[in-house]
């Protein structure tokens, strides 16, 4: 087959080395963030003062608003949305515990039985002249790994939760200085979510890797299979923190827009709505934790199904660490990628004007995916011997890089042939290295994860920090300069939805093509009856889904609406601001609503794959999962690009920048409040069914994955009657 440059040695130092590095410069930023002081006290030390302004003493004072009241009264609201996140998922991981303990044990008993616990060694799936561990060893270290990839998922949601409730009021006083300087702050602190999610994700993996070698020796396939566990673990605590968030933050944005906005004529963020503190909650444990859960889920999964499809193939029966670790590899240069791009934004250049925020965004995905392709292309060069075999529906297909050649000598003819030549080869680019190539084209997405995290990441703290300046009351110039943050990261977290999507789909159709080979599939064939049951299924259930999720979040929304009603009615003063509203009582009501809510649509994806693979066999679900992918991608990109849409002409009426604009709005207008009503159904469709329809679809494939043994040893009972 052929040696790789890179030596075995070289591989096991720079996994760990850069996922160091990444967690070393994640706990960097956030020292650089910890800099801006949510005090009062003064600072004169001579040494207050940093590169980027940074002082204990925010000095540029609004005129009329007394400096230490803004300070204090920024720093209680602060308190107050980190205490309610904080509430809420330690709440939620509390039922997600218990239901993580109860899938584990479900994990270990079906797939211990798939030779009755036995333990004793057993053929080799992929080579029967050959003895591996018994399947007790996998039910094992596939519950472990299961429950190694739920714990990480969910710290990388909790501490992103934590680093954006910490600089909310930051990126507010911040803003102060200029909107340099708040969008360094808001910047960095996304940046630390992006490098410690990504970082811990490789760290995790690559131990989990070294310890299951310990027991599994030469069978690298059984290890790799156990190793699948790990995606599922994280998709699992994904899915229940994105439908568990997005039902609690749009509840709260719905009660709070439909009663202030529409109802009594004041701002979005307005002190005096009793819903406003749920909603800025509802920012942090939906676009903040809820994604970090996900997109570390979709970089578990696609990490997963090469490795399972590489262990099969010639790099795992010859035993080629370095070629077999090639998609960890990807991700460690990712890591040193991402943190040179990363100083663009901080160091290299500075944000002077409203204008160059949303340039600045876009340059960090365009900079980082130029050099992560750069960076591919010369790990593959070190990484993968010239030929190799890839394990294809049963068969091992030759992988050559010869066909750079037949383009080499196409241009013999002319420009023309040689451009031709090499466009066949892109599109012939996935059948090459069939379901392998997949799984690396979704880990090339998610190579670049830490930067495409600390974008997405900066939107939910940048509109934090404008609730924030609205609460506290500070001047329209501050509100002015956090709502360009805000706008621009809303033009970018669209990018970053686009993003997840398409990275959901190659990882959903790489673990359908891993789960496809492990089930001993040889052709999937939807004109046969089993299948096309399946198929029709599959495409009906994110409708379903969709169904359940938008009705969670009407159910929850109702109950805030009623509330909020309630303190305008009987509070005295409360529209006066002579009164202060209730605002634990709101956020007790998203809380309760939220964790309520998302048993039904969690149930639905993790039961499918079980009741179906069961009494249905092998067959009928690889219908299912087929049906529910196209199905899911199609639905998952109308809800984004729809309930976008909607937000997006409700702050174009708002802005006014235009003079059609201004001839829609003001504020309050029928118009505006039109607008309004048009956000609040988008809402749900944008932050809750769209983004949580990722999860569904990359779930049920990595549940099918893991479960394959069992379903194809025991699978089917209802036509074996």
């Amino acid at each position: 087959m052929g040696a790789t440059i890179l030596p075995d040695l070289g591989t096991e130092i720079l996994i760990p080395v850069c996922a160091v590095i990444g967690i070393a410069f994640a706990l960097f930023q956030w020292v650089l963030v910890s800099k801006v002081k949510l005090s009062a006290a003064r600072d004169s030390s001579p040494n207050a003062a940093g590169k980027n302004g940074y002082n204990d003493y925010l000095i540029e004072e609004e005129e009329g608003i007394n400096d230490h009241n803004v300070v204090a009264k920024c720093a209680e609201i602060q308190n107050a949305i980190s205490e309610g996140a904080t509430s809420f998922l330690f709440t939620e991981y509390k039922y997600v515990g218990i239901f993580m303990v109860a899938f584990a044990v479900l994990i270990f008993l079906f797939l211990g039985s798939v030779e009755g616990f036995s333990t004793s060694y057993q053929p080799c799936t992929y080579d029967r002249t050959k003895m591996c561990k018994p399947a007790l060893a996998t039910a094992v270290f596939s519950t472990v790994s299961f429950l190694l990839g739920g714990i990480t998922s969910l710290v990388s949601g909790f501490l992103g939760m934590k680093i954006a409730t910490y600089a909310n009021a930051r990126t507010t006083l911040e803003a102060r200085k200029g909107v340099g300087k708040a969008f360094i702050t808001a910047f960095r602190s996304g940046a630390v979510m992006g490098f410690l999610l990504a970082a811990n994700g490789l760290l995790v993996l690559y131990i989990a890797i070294n310890l299951f070698k310990i027991y599994y020796g030469d069978d690298w396939g059984g290890l790799f299979e156990a190793i699948t566990g790990y995606g599922l673990g994280g998709s699992s605590m994904a899915l229940f923190g994105r439908v568990g968030g997005g039902i609690y933050t749009k509840a709260a944005d719905v009660g709070a827009d439909l009663v202030g906005k529409v109802e009594r004529n004041i701002p979005e963020d307005d002190p005096r709505n009793p819903a406003v503190i749920a909603d800025n909650v509802g920012d942090n444990v939906g676009d903040i934790a809820g994604m970090g859960s996900d997109l570390f889920g979709s970089y578990a999964e696609s990490s997963c199904a090469a490795l399972v499809v590489a262990s099969i193939s010639s790099f795992g029966v010859n035993h080629e660490l370095t070629a077999m670790l090639y998609p960890l590899i990807i991700s460690s240069v990712g890591i040193l990628v991402c943190l040179l791009t990363t100083l663009f934004a901080t160091d290299f250049f500075e944000i002077k004007a409203v204008k160059e925020i949303e340039p600045a965004l876009k340059k960090q995905l365009v900079i980082s995916t130029v050099l992560m392709t750069v960076g591919i292309a010369i790990v593959s060069w070190i990484a993968l011997p010239s030929s190799f075999t890839i394990f294809n529906f049963g068969v091992q297909k030759d992988v050559k890089n010869c066909p750079v050649q037949d383009v080499a000598d196409s241009c013999r003819t002319g420009a023309a042939t040689n451009v031709i030549f090499g466009l066949a080869l892109g599109y012939k680019s996935f059948h090459l290295c069939c379901m392998y190539g997949i799984a690396v084209a979704a880990l090339g997405m998610l190579s670049t994860i830490a930067t495409g995290l600390a974008i997405d990441a900066y939107g939910p703290i940048s509109d934090n920090a404008g609730g924030i300046a609205e609460m506290a009351g500070m001047s329209h110039r501050i509100r002015e300069r956090t709502d360009a943050l805000d706008a621009a990261g809303n033009t970018t977290a669209a990018i970053g939805k686009g993003f997840a999507i398409g990275s959901a789909a190659l990882v959903s159709l790489a673990l359908f093509g891993a789960f496809v080979s492990r089930a001993a599939i040889t052709t999937v064939d939807v004109l046969t009856p089993k299948v096309f049951i399946g198929l029709i299924v599959g495409a009906m259930l994110p409708y379903w889904f969709s169904a359940m999720t938008m009705k969670s979040v009407g159910s929850a929304a109702l109950k805030m609406v009623e509330e909020v009603r309630r303190q305008f009615n009987t509070i005295q003063g409360l529209m006066e601001g002579t009164a202060k509203p209730d605002y634990a009582t709101c956020v007790k009501i998203s809380t309760d609503a939220s964790i309520k809510e998302m048993i039904p649509p969690g149930a639905l994806v993790m039961l499918t794959p079980l009741v179906v693979g069961i009494l249905f066999g092998v067959e009928t679900l690889s219908g299912v999962l087929a049906g529910s992918l196209v199905s899911g991608v199609q639905i998952a990109i109308s809800a984004s690009n729809t309930g976008g849409a909607w937000d997006n002409a409700k702050k174009y009426i708002e802005a006014g920048a235009s003079e059609h604009a201004r001839s829609l709005g003001p504020k309050g207008s029928d118009c505006h409040k039109a607008a309004v009503i048009g956000d609040t159904i988008g809402d749900p469709l944008k932050d809750t069914s769209g983004p949580s329809l990722n999860i569904l679809i990359k779930l049920m494939a990595v549940e099918s994955l893991v479960f394959a043994p069992f379903f194809a040893t025991h699978g089917g009972l209802l036509f074996k009657i």
